[in-house]
């Protein structure tokens, strides 16, 4: 119940002094008799943090599972880093943060690979996207259509036809009806064009 209104709070406030203000509750709660600590409650902060693009603080947070509270961060903490890090163009640290969840022997869930396709296309790079596609595929997922829109989406302003062929092939082995965006296609023409008028 606690933690439910902890996470509501955190992500409806979204200001540096209301995150800093849940932190510290967090913390005050976590010496309390009896004690209580709750990965969840700190996932929230962390997600308040990159939604208010408070980099520092999301990762201090994410560091403090372990040493502040004593306790295990959890694959959703290891989502919301890497969205933290996708969010701001930093697609290395947040490939970094995959590349140690799963040395630590965690495994990545649909979601992991979702927010590290993400953190590429943000960086406009549609063939690292691909592969970690590919790389979501062996370990037993299927990439959704969203997923797969936003990739063709970005080769398509890129002018790399040959990954568009390789979306449009992974979109038929998995059965998902892509369609058209003319609509998001003629908007997007029609910004370009009138920059030349």
């Amino acid at each position: 119940m606690i933690e439910t209104f902890i996470c509501v709070l955190v992500l409806s406030v979204m200001a540096v002094e209301g995150q800093n203000e849940v932190y510290f509750q967090l913390e005050n709660l976590s010496r309390a008799d009896p004690p209580y600590k709750s990965v969840a409650a700190l996932n929230c902060v962390i997600l308040g943090c990159a939604n208010i693009w408070d980099l520092d603080r999301a990762y201090q947070t994410f560091e403090a599972i372990g040493s502040s509270f004593g306790l295990t961060p959890d694959i959703h903490s290891y989502n919301a880093l890497m969205y933290a890090f996708g969010k701001l163009k930093k697609t290395f640290e947040a490939s970094r943060v995959f590349e140690h969840l799963t040395s630590l022997g965690i495994k990545p869930n649909a979601m992991s690979f979702s927010l590290l396709v993400d953190a590429h296309l943000i960086n406009r790079d549609q063939k690292a996207a691909l592969s970690v596609i590919e790389e979501m595929i062996n370990a037993g997922f299927a990439p959704s259509k969203e997923i797969l829109k936003k990739v063709r989406r970005r080769c398509i302003r890129e002018m790399d036809y040959e990954s568009n062929d390789q979306v449009e092939s992974l979109a038929r082995k998995f059965k998902i009806r892509m369609g058209t965006e003319n609509r998001r296609d003629m908007l997007f023409n029609l910004a370009y064009n009138t920059e030349y008028a």
